[in-house]
């Protein structure tokens, strides 16, 4: 694909070389926080901290942030533990049994077996552009190749589940054998963005996980909220909480705190975002200098359990939507995850200012930029206002009970009685509000163009 000037505001499973979008941003680390890792990293021959260290030496990782200093710490001793306890936590995919899941399922009927590993996981939280994946996908990619291990999103993780839900559903526990599947497939699960939403996940997780660390699994998860704080109002929480006691019990949780946003340190420009949803005419003519003279036509994807998902149109790589047809209709991350298989720019018409009469779109909404995001995608979007005031009428509980309606900026500017306090996405809103400003970054656009022409 020919660049065209994207970038300037005036214009109309696993592999162990895994490397996530947020690698190639300037990622923030002071020079204090460099002398500190170099003086503990010569005690080490290997691990995340070393390859840390590399990295602020070649200048790819640059500037400063010592709060992800006691982040790393926990990960090299995560490390170093693993690498201690590799044959006692069966790591190696080639010194372990390769019975199939049912068969683990069979024999567990006649032998109970419980083996938790001797080795705790890490629940890494903290808000939106701390560094928690990049820090995460730096531990990954150090782990030995031959390890039975896996990098995946929650979102991705839990279709995944329901998915072999679905085919074992003759089963008298399918639970059961998908857990013997997971863990026999992967000992150690790294799962990006914890988020639980939907009742559905909330309901299977506790069993699902109690299983899985039954049978050795050892968690690393990155999530923007506290353990506490998971679900939190959702439909039967009640039956969640166990899930938090057991996410406790075989995690160490660990917080990431900083005062910077590092997707927001990027050369932040117009991009492909248009605000002004008179400007549909811009990005129809901008879809149709990416698809470089083919013609775009109606197209369909599939998505998981035989499902399809219709395309407006869709050339070259490229998708084109009218909001209402992707945010507004019963569609899910299955569908997204679906789209993004196929394509990698998806040009999305007249994204609306959030509120209590869209909540269930800002949900859709949220998700998709997450998948989008996670598989490196590209967005051309006409939108009401900026992604900040997208979201605007979406408050917490915390939030709303601080605020006083006719008075604050959000009942000026809109009607005060569209206010959504909803804490799961008034959690989620930073979340895609910082991805949205990195998607039109400098940095990004050029990360997507190097990837995909």
């Amino acid at each position: 694909m020919k660049n065209i000037g994207l970038y300037s505001p005036s214009s109309s499973g696993d592999i162990c070389q895994y490397r996530h979008p947020s690698y190639a941003i300037s990622r923030a680390m002071s020079v204090h926080a460099a002398k500190l890792i170099s003086g503990g990293a010569e005690q080490n021959t290997g691990g995340p901290l070393a390859e840390y260290e590399r990295r602020i030496a070649a200048g790819e990782l640059l500037d400063g942030d010592a709060c992800q200093l006691g982040t790393l710490g926990e990960l090299q001793r995560l490390y170093l533990e693993l690498v201690q306890n590799a044959q006692a936590c069966r790591l190696d995919r080639y010194a372990t049994s390769e019975k199939a899941g049912r068969s683990r399922w069979l024999w567990s009927r006649f032998v109970p077996q419980t083996s938790y590993a001797p080795v705790k996981g890490l629940y890494l939280y903290g808000g939106v552009g701390t560094g928690k994946t990049m820090l995460m996908d730096l531990f990954f990619d150090q782990l030995p190749c031959n390890w039975r291990k896996k990098r995946i999103h929650f979102h991705d993780f839990m279709l995944n589940v329901h998915s072999r839900l679905q085919k074992h559903k003759g089963v008298a526990d399918p639970l059961e054998v998908v857990a013997g599947e997971i863990s026999d497939e992967a000992i150690l699960l790294c799962l990006d963005e914890f988020f639980v939403n939907d009742v559905a996940d909330a309901l299977i997780l506790n069993r699902l996980f109690k299983q899985l660390f039954s049978n050795g699994a050892i968690l690393v998860s990155t999530s923007n909220r506290a353990p506490d704080n998971l679900y939190e109002g959702g439909l039967q929480r009640d039956l969640f909480l166990p899930f938090i006691a057991t996410l406790k019990d075989r995690c160490i949780i660990h917080e990431i705190g900083s005062s910077v946003d590092y997707r927001k340190m990027t050369s932040a420009e117009q991009g492909f975002y248009f605000v002004g949803l008179h400007l549909s005419s811009i990005l129809k003519q901008k879809f149709q200098q990416l698809i470089e003279g083919q013609v775009a036509v109606p197209q369909e994807v599939e998505v998981v359990m035989g499902r399809k998902l219709q395309i407006p149109l869709g050339a070259n790589g490229c998708a084109y939507f009218p909001f209402e047809e992707l945010c507004d209709r019963p569609l899910g991350a299955a569908d997204y995850f679906g789209l993004f298989k196929r394509f990698h720019t998806l040009a999305l018409e007249g994204v609306p200012v959030f509120g209590l009469h869209n909540r269930t779109a800002a949900y859709r909404f949220v998700t998709l930029v997450d998948v989008m995001y996670e598989n490196k995608g590209r967005l051309l979007c006409t939108a009401e206002a900026t992604p900040i005031e997208l979201f605007e009428l979406i408050v917490t509980i915390a939030e709303a009970q601080q605020m006083a309606p006719r008075t604050s900026s959000r009942s000026r500017k809109y009607d005060a009685s569209d206010i959504c306090v909803d804490n799961e996405l008034g959690f989620a809103k930073d979340r895609t509000i910082s991805r949205l400003t990195e998607m039109n970054s400098r940095e990004y656009l050029e990360q997507h163009t190097e990837l995909f022409g």
